[in-house]
């Protein structure tokens, strides 16, 4: 088990040397990074039930009222893994590219800002 948690991007860290299970929780670590930790883009926030076919990589804002495989998951951002749908929790200070609106919204404790035109 790692030794503690990193509290702004919620990151696992602090390993013993040699301790067995680091990979589990690394390759966990990884994973958030890649979906989430770079330049954060997604193609639409006022959808509350997932697309029809979406591809690997699409990621939305999740609206209100959610519904499907999104139910339990409003104000999250998801990411369509080819398989599945992977969420995480906004943090303040996420910067979103919303592709559909040409605008860049930030999160605040309120939730996502109305956004800013490009």
């Amino acid at each position: 088990m790692p030794a503690s948690v990193e509290p702004r991007s919620g990151l696992n860290y602090g390993w013993g040397l040699g301790e067995s299970g680091w990979n589990v929780a690394m390759d966990a670590n990884l994973l958030t990074l890649g979906r989430f930790g770079f330049h954060l883009s997604v193609r639409d926030r006022d959808l509350s039930a997932p697309p029809a076919n979406p591809a690997a990589g699409d990621s939305y804002i999740v609206a209100a009222s959610a519904t499907g495989g999104w139910a339990g998951l409003e104000g999250r951002v998801v990411v369509w893994t080819g398989s599945a749908w992977a969420s995480a929790m906004p943090r303040p200070g996420w910067l979103a590219y919303i592709e559909d609106e040409e605008k860049l919204a930030v999160f605040k404790p309120s939730g996502w800002s109305a956004g800013v035109g490009m």
